[in-house]
């Protein structure tokens, strides 16, 4: 299942090797924002949109990009030991997995089709964002792009369409196309959210859509440990252990969410497509048995596909397609020699 990486010569260029130990130097932040131009793939022409991002780490260090899920913003980590973490804090950090003492960490915030006047976002125009703003932020090329789920989808994209701005690609949890059960899975959370709108019941819908959601980020087998009580009484029914677990994940993201961004955003997801042969790059993919979102077998057939050298890494874990943010342990030493 799992075959070698060979560097080619087009992409040596961009391969650094740092000694086994760097003095660390003083890490920097740029928290802003770029308005660029923009052509979107459901547009209707060219539109600028101020595209927020973070940018952080070595000042002198190469640039690694890293995009997580729809969930996910700019803020992957945080310089400030005080303040809140960012939410990938665990493997991007001052020794971590993307090691701030050797790179540069670039993350934007997604962006949405009322910020590009469009009918839907694409993965397309993520990436597209992506490279306007290397551009001006004169990065002529990326030292790598870590993707985690849609992350990732937007990592292939970028690889297919932007192949000389970067070195490789590190692609957790992510494909080429989303898996057509998948698709079925968020076509009815988004059923959910559209029937909250159209009854003024959208915080509800959207809290009910996150608890379906969450039924598919993780593994049957953490459920099965987790939630294996007996219901109780309250009120006038039965409520089941895995519930109040559910409600707290749905309340949670209501707080922090836009219905009409994760309606976006969920589409987003089910319209990416990216053909694997045209991807040159050299890639690492990390998938996860547990996972049902995205099967082992598409990150198979997308390794098997890939026109650049691939390598498949396959981590046990319970947590399902959540692994990328639940498995530090195991991710930072594949982090580190997929970046290395």
């Amino acid at each position: 299942m799992t075959r070698q990486p060979e560097i080619s010569p087009a992409h040596t260029a961009s391969i650094v090797e740092f000694p086994a130990t760097r003095a660390r130097g003083e890490l920097g932040a740029q928290r802003s924002s770029r308005r660029l131009m923009l052509t979107p793939k459901y547009g209707n022409g060219p539109c600028e949109v101020d595209v927020r991002y973070l940018w952080c780490g070595a000042a002198d260090a190469p640039t690694v990009v890293v995009l997580g899920g729809i969930s996910a913003n700019r803020d992957v980590t945080s310089l400030d030991e005080a303040g809140k973490p960012g939410w990938w804090q665990s493997l991007v950090s001052a020794g971590g997995g993307v090691d701030l003492d050797h790179y540069r960490v670039l993350a934007i915030d997604w962006l949405t089709p009322n910020e590009l006047n469009a009918q839907a976002v694409s993965s397309e125009d993520q990436a597209d964002a992506l490279a306007a703003l290397l551009k001006a932020l004169g990065i002529t090329q990326l030292h790598a792009f870590v993707g985690a789920s849609y992350g990732a989808m937007t990592a292939l994209a970028f690889a297919q369409r932007h192949p000389r701005e970067v070195g490789r690609l590190v692609l957790l949890a992510g494909a080429h196309r989303s898996h057509p059960l998948s698709t079925a899975q968020r076509s009815v959370q988004r059923g959910i959210v559209r029937m909250g709108q159209s009854t003024g019941q959208v915080d509800q819908a959207l809290s009910l859509a996150r608890q379906l959601a969450m039924t598919t980020y993780r593994g049957s087998a953490e459920f099965g440990r987790r939630f294996s009580g007996e219901p109780q009484w309250r009120g006038d029914r039965f409520h089941f252990p895995v519930e109040d677990y559910l409600d707290h994940a749905g309340q949670r993201f209501v707080e922090r969410f836009d219905a009409d961004r994760f309606l976006a955003l969920s589409e987003s997801i089910d319209l990416h497509e990216v053909a694997p042969e045209q991807v040159h790059a050299p890639s690492t993919l990390i998938g996860f048995p547990s996972d049902r979102l995205v099967p082992l077998a598409d990150l198979c057939e997308l390794q098997r596909r890939l026109h650049g050298p691939a390598t498949l890494e396959v981590v046990e874990s319970p947590y399902g397609h959540d692994a990328f943010l639940k498995e530090p342990e195991q991710l930072v030493p594949l982090l580190r020699q997929a970046l290395r």
